[in-house]
């Protein structure tokens, strides 16, 4: 039996196009060519939201990411809110998808480098003469021998376009840290296509405040490297939290950006550290190193990246607290992943 389907209008543009009744608005607006600003399709990061001007819909509430009163208003999150009639809605902003913007290359393995005990850093490259286009802060998909896909934060800045590095965290019984640590070999090709999301640094003068939890440095890696080839002197913070001193696996970098640019601060944080571990640094959750160090985040932008729980506890914190605009407060979940068969306990992110 064939699937109901319905109209989709977007309020105030001329545009229109048909969502089956068991579709996300979100997918159907992007089998239709178009392109809703996006970033986990899990109902997290919150950058689909939307206003259903009209019409009903089942799913997309945005429980602990949308607001009492926006949900009041008609907000939800399009990746998850699904037609049960006709709709009218209201988009941040909508526009064709270009066909030739996102691209599959067969990527080589270049070198895999440990970079702590549970993170591998994975550098591809393109073939020779291939290049592609991407905003600092986006993400790819890899696609395993057995049609798997995983998502990963491109963590090289977008000048770097001839290959991409990626930041593995390494989950007990996740299929592709499985993959890698046992069948990802140098010189090994992968099916890489890119580029997605609409987690990247916006063209502004706002001071930027950049929150990562584990990998979720990778993206922020790009944006940071990014505005130093643009010579951007644009003010940013980097809130890095992880458990122990071992998990800030790059913090050299952020390190060396903060010793040669005087718009750049950092400030790491550790959630567990231990008993004479020598540590001098910050110390609890990395959101809350944000609050104490801002009685306003009013004029600000927040870009963060990492666990759920941490891009949930930041938002709500940040925009009632702080008095962040929720329309600056742009992030990616990394987003747990159902564990391969055989491991009933283990969970695996999106970004292992």
């Amino acid at each position: 039996m064939e699937s109901m389907q319905y109209t989709i209008r977007i309020d105030q543009r001329d545009i229109e196009f048909t969502c089956d009744a068991g579709q996300s608005v979100l997918d159907g607006a992007l089998a239709a060519g178009y392109e809703i600003p996006y970033s986990c399709r899990t109902g997290i990061c919150g950058s689909c939201r939307g206003k259903i001007v009209a019409g009903e819909t089942r799913g997309g509430s945005g429980e602990g990411v949308l607001g009492e009163d926006e949900r009041r208003e008609g907000a939800v999150l399009l990746c998850q809110a699904r037609p049960c009639s006709d709709l009218d809605v209201a988009v941040r902003d909508i526009e064709r998808r270009d066909p030739a913007a996102s691209k599959t290359v067969a990527a080589k393995v270049y070198r895999m480098t440990r970079a702590a005990p549970d993170v591998t850093v994975l550098q591809l490259r393109f073939p020779a003469g291939t290049r592609v286009r991407f905003k600092a802060g986006q993400y790819l998909h890899v696609r395993m021998a057995d049609g798997t896909i995983r998502h990963f934060s491109m963590a090289n800045p977008p000048q770097h376009n001839d290959g991409v590095e990626l930041h593995i965290r390494h989950v007990p019984g996740g299929k592709f840290s499985t993959y890698l640590m046992d069948a990802v070999q140098v010189g090994q090709v992968l099916d890489v296509s890119l580029p997605f999301g609409d987690f990247y640094l916006r063209d502004s003068s706002q001071q930027a405040v950049l929150v990562a939890s584990g990998t979720g440095f990778a993206p922020i890696k790009s944006m940071v490297e990014d505005a130093i080839k643009r010579k951007l002197e644009r003010p940013m913070t980097l809130y890095w939290g992880a458990r122990r001193e071992e998990d800030l696996y790059m913090a050299e970098l952020p390190r060396k950006w903060a010793g040669k640019h005087d718009w750049f601060r950092f400030v790491p944080v550790l959630s567990d550290c231990p008993e004479g571990s020598g540590w001098q640094g910050r110390e609890g959750f990395v959101h809350q190193a944000v609050l104490d160090d801002f009685a306003s985040l009013a004029d600000c932008e927040v870009y963060a990246c990492g666990s759920p729980a941490m891009i949930s506890a930041a938002r709500q914190s940040f925009v009632a607290e702080r008095g962040l605009a929720s329309d600056r407060f742009y992030c990616d979940a990394f987003v747990p992943m159902a564990p391969q068969e055989g491991t009933s306990t283990a969970v695996e992110a999106v970004e292992d």
